[in-house]
């Protein structure tokens, strides 16, 4: 499963209290069923309490605690309330997460018909708790009212105040632990969207911190204009302890609110990090159905996108060498070529055509990998850019495209080392030619296929002199043109030669051996 493990932090769903994502099933089964039932309870036992508190000391009216009601409030109502709340927890939380079993298979896909379920699980929890306290809003209204009527319109305002905080709360307790059970629905598919959005939750969080009790305030007031008998005193009760719920509840309905809103937008902002320090394997978990959601998803399809093009830079320096591989990123190739000082390295394994009809194929293929390997190594050590692969073959080149102090001085050391490499290898055996010299440089082709590539004497030089290396111990020959270009510090390592002409060459060149 995708999680923020990957970017970097030890709350893969925005929360420690949902556990790591390598917690066994049985576990975060048992998890997810306490923070739905722990929560939920709580919330309920705290929306009893609020009507305790209203219908008893804040509300005007009879009260509900006279001699007639005993029977009533100490046997009737408190066994109502019991039977709510188990019937809440069997029915909600322990039914609701038995339809979602199959989330306790990591590598269960849910079907469309699941995926449907868990994302209206909210929803469906919520209207329960909602269909109990309307329950209890009927049974309790009827009973106290046949009683006492004047205690009818009291029970209604406290009843269904509590109800509202109550569902407000467990929507945001009930979408907080389905985190992990939503965060598979969205991997599975990922436009699947559900809940009440960033603006649902706080206009849940403006409903009961503001608008509950600034409508109860109101309703006790039109209450105190028609009813004489409400006193300035208990006027002054409903104000304050209404305004209390207020700052009291409205603080716990923001902090969820807020909780849920910064929880993705942290997570984000950590793995955000991680790719800035060049990580792009950050990935962070969907578990958000809002809008926050599609941030994370923005933000996973970005991270894949830059590790494909990651992937296709190394692979594309690895065709055509690191250099010009990102001087076609940096800027538009085009057809063409220009002048430019460069070195040419020219190295081709002696004996291969007796290796070829000797040997098997795939021992062939180990050899050449081998000796490109150690090629490969010190020309990209010494600064240069492998330009081609021609069978047992390569050519290499210095100061091009990116420039070099010393180009032929690179060139020449970096002969040497590959010699002394190929001397160490019992069975690996080439003549190298070093030249340099003006070539001209650039991309040779058509407009849909084209390659970089450069041509000029010093490239047919540097063949010639590895072609004519072959006879002489030392398998490496440059000549005393390319010495002069060379710094003093490498062209101490070669002593000159005798003078002979090339083959498809009108002058002599003057060979250069290096010391044994």
């Amino acid at each position: 499963m995708i999680s923020d493990v990957r970017s970097g932090t030890s709350s893969p769903w925005g929360s420690p209290l949902l556990g790591p994502v390598e917690e066994k099933a049985t576990i975060r089964r048992v998890r997810v069923q306490l923070l739905l039932t722990a929560p939920l309870l709580i919330a309920n036992l705290i929306g009893i309490a609020m009507t305790v508190v209203l219908a008893g000391f804040v509300l005007p009216g009879p009260s509900v605690f006279s001699g007639r009601l005993l029977l009533v409030n100490a046997v009737f109502t408190p066994l109502c309330a019991l039977m709510a709340l188990a019937v809440g927890t069997v029915w909600g939380t322990v039914a609701g997460l038995r339809t979602m079993r199959w989330a306790t298979d990591h590598d269960r896909v849910p079907t469309p018909h699941e995926q449907r379920v868990t994302a209206s699980a909210p929803r469906w929890m919520v209207l329960q708790q909602a269909m109990l306290w309307t329950l209890a809003l009927v049974v309790l209204t009827i009973v106290y009212g046949v009683i006492e009527p004047g205690l009818i319109p009291k029970l209604i305002l406290a009843i269904g105040s509590a109800a509202i905080v109550v569902c407000a709360n467990s929507y945001l307790i009930v979408e907080f632990a389905l985190r992990p059970v939503t965060a598979r629905v969205l991997q599975a598919d990922p436009q699947r969207r559900r809940g009440i959005g960033v603006f649902g939750r706080t206009m849940l969080s403006w409903l009961v911190g503001v608008g509950v009790p600034v409508a109860l305030t109101m309703v006790v007031a039109i209450w105190a204009l028609a009813d004489p008998q409400v006193s300035k005193a208990r006027l002054a009760v409903c104000v304050l302890s209404l305004g209390g719920s207020a700052l009291l509840f409205g603080m716990v309905l923001m902090a969820q609110v807020v909780a849920a809103t910064v929880a993705p937008i942290r997570g984000v902002r950590q793995a955000l990090r991680r790719v800035e320090n060049g990580d792009l394997d950050a990935e962070i978990a969907l578990y958000d159905g809002t809008e926050l959601g599609e941030l994370q998803s923005g933000f996973n399809h970005m991270v894949h996108g830059l590790r494909e093009r990651a992937m296709i830079e190394d692979l594309f320096g690895k065709h055509v060498g690191h250099d010009v591989a990102m001087a076609a990123i940096a800027s538009q190739p085009v057809l063409g070529g220009t002048e430019t000082e460069a070195a040419a390295l020219f190295i081709d394994i002696i004996g291969s055509t007796t290796m070829a009809a000797t040997l098997p194929a795939p021992e062939i293929v180990g050899i050449l990998n081998r000796f490109f390997d150690i090629v490969v190594d010190e020309v990209e050590r010494h600064g240069g850019l492998l330009n081609k692969f021609e069978g047992d073959a390569a050519l290499a080149i210095f100061g091009t495209p990116a420039p070099l102090k010393d180009a032929a001085g690179s060139a020449l050391s970096c002969a040497r080392a590959i010699q002394r490499r190929l001397r160490d290898s019992s069975d690996l055996d080439a003549g190298i030619g070093v030249a340099a010299g003006r070539v001209v440089a650039g991309n040779v082709g058509t407009h849909n296929r084209y390659e970089f590539t450069v041509i000029g004497d010093a490239v047919n030089e540097a063949a010639r002199l590895c072609e004519l290396s072959k006879q002489y111990e030392q398998r490496l020959l440059t000549s005393g043109t390319t010495l002069t270009k060379a710094a003093a510090t490498e062209s101490t390592h070669w002593t000159l030669g005798e003078e002979v002409t090339l083959r498809g060459r009108l002058k002599p060149t003057h060979l250069a051996l290096p010391h044994p």
